[in-house]
């Protein structure tokens, strides 16, 4: 129960309300329908994720969100679609069925993009733009999804955001980062603002240790498939 205590204490999340950043509002909720084999027989399986509402610049509506490929590994019945939920600038939540239109197929590229059946307008949601380069590791981030937890989390019922994280290394697969988020913020969103004060989409959260350790892919690891769907 100590450790417990001491735990929720050195947690830095924040979570989203009324005065949060507006663009936090891109970070939506993912639910996936699966299936997966145990001992012999196929089992349904929902995965919780998140995902991000991201679009070019000028766009008056968005229809395209990113999240990680393993939010999407045991996906396979078609007939029974993804939902992507997140709340809008009046308050209420909006809900929308997608369809997977690329992957980097393993966690070695733990990305997939994703298009929306219908999309949402600018003035609902302020979908995020994307980072032209890759993140400044000399300038904080923010880590932000639905994470799990039974603290700041509630069990994935917040969206909650760690901002003013690092990045503490970069290799072949993905950027280490001192943030903190859980299962459940997969496929989140890695954000860090322009010297403009814009927020700027610059990877998909994959994996972690729930403590210090936030593992994410950096938006150049996919940049010419995004674009390839936002043009």
């Amino acid at each position: 129960a100590a450790e417990e205590s001491a735990a929720a204490e050195s947690d830095s999340r924040q979570i989203f309300r009324e005065g949060s950043p507006p663009w936090l509002r891109a970070v939506g909720k993912l639910l996936v329908p699966g299936s997966r084999y145990e001992n012999g027989r196929r089992r349904h399986h929902r995965e919780d994720c998140s995902a991000t509402l991201v679009a070019n610049p000028g766009r008056q509506q968005a229809d395209t969100v990113v999240t990680a490929w393993h939010c999407l590994e045991f996906y396979r019945d078609l007939s029974r679609p993804i939902s992507f939920t997140a709340r809008g600038a009046s308050g209420e939540l909006l809900s929308r069925e997608a369809y997977r239109l690329a992957d980097g197929g393993g966690m070695h590229r733990d990305w997939a993009i994703l298009r929306l059946y219908q999309p949402i307008a600018q003035t609902e949601i302020s979908a995020m733009h994307i980072h032209p380069e890759k993140a400044d590791p000399g300038r904080p981030i923010t880590m932000a999804g639905y994470s799990r937890d039974d603290g700041k989390g509630e069990g994935g019922e917040q969206l909650t955001y760690h901002a003013g994280c690092r990045i503490t290394s970069e290799t072949r697969d993905g950027t280490d980062s001192d943030c903190r988020a859980y299962k459940g913020a997969s496929g989140g969103a890695v954000v860090q603002l322009s010297s403009e004060g814009q927020a700027l989409y610059s990877g998909v959260i994959s994996r972690g240790d729930s403590e210090r350790l936030s593992i994410y892919v950096p938006v150049a690891h996919f940049r010419s498939a995004l674009h390839q769907y936002l043009d």
